[in-house]
């Protein structure tokens, strides 16, 4: 764990955040907001909690996904696991819940969609910065 490069690993969390500002914003706000049932024009709780603790998942994952790929990983696997991971874990465990919820399929592929991006790019992160 001492060779994990710590600043890739902030680097990472903080990529969350910017790819969640373009996907939850200008690409899908309205149509995630209106399959949620979340107003757009009210906040959905204190907004220092609601980033808090987003900032804290991110890196907690962030932090995770680099133990889990190791010090130095390749791009490519590192990449590659990445969407893996969104896919085949993240992906899959929304999915069972939004079927139990009753979640709509478009709601499901907006969430899934965003957080195997979010694992695809910490790879690239995490690979192309040893």
């Amino acid at each position: 764990m001492p060779d994990l490069n710590l600043w890739a690993v902030l680097v990472a969390a903080a990529s969350a955040f910017v790819l969640g500002g373009i996907w939850y914003g200008p690409l899908f706000k309205r149509v995630w907001c209106r399959e949620a049932g979340v107003d757009p024009d009210k906040p959905n709780g204190h907004p220092a909690r609601v980033f808090g603790t987003a900032a804290i998942a991110s890196l907690a994952a962030a932090f995770a996904f680099a133990w889990f790929l190791g010090p130095r990983p390749e791009m490519h696997h590192a990449v590659h696991a990445g969407l893996m991971v969104g896919l085949a874990y993240v992906a899959t465990s929304f999915g069972i819940n939004y079927a139990f919820a009753g979640r709509s399929l478009k709601l499901w592929l907006i969430d899934a969609s965003y957080h195997t991006l979010q694992f695809a790019l910490y790879g690239l992160i995490l690979g192309l910065w040893h």
